[in-house]
């Protein structure tokens, strides 16, 4: 297995099946002597909640989400 230039490298589908690695699994890195260990990150990623914290109250419309609704389903 080689290590891109960007410092990429593909994990195999059977390490990423056992481990439950799906796309955008965080994962962490740690270091015991001479070897690299890759595990299945224990928190979830926050990447999710900053971005609706982002987002939040950046609405213009001023419209109720019932509102929304009734747009989007008339005919």
């Amino acid at each position: 297995m080689r290590i891109t230039s960007k410092g990429q490298v593909t994990i195999p589908i059977e390490i990423r099946e056992k481990l439950g690695l799906l796309p955008d699994s965080e994962v962490a890195f740690s270091i015991k002597g001479d070897t690299a260990i890759l595990r299945k990150a224990d928190t979830p990623s926050k990447r999710g909640r900053r971005l609706i914290q982002t987002m939040r109250g950046k609405a213009t419309a001023h419209l109720s989400t019932d509102d929304i609704m009734a747009l989007t389903r008339k005919d």
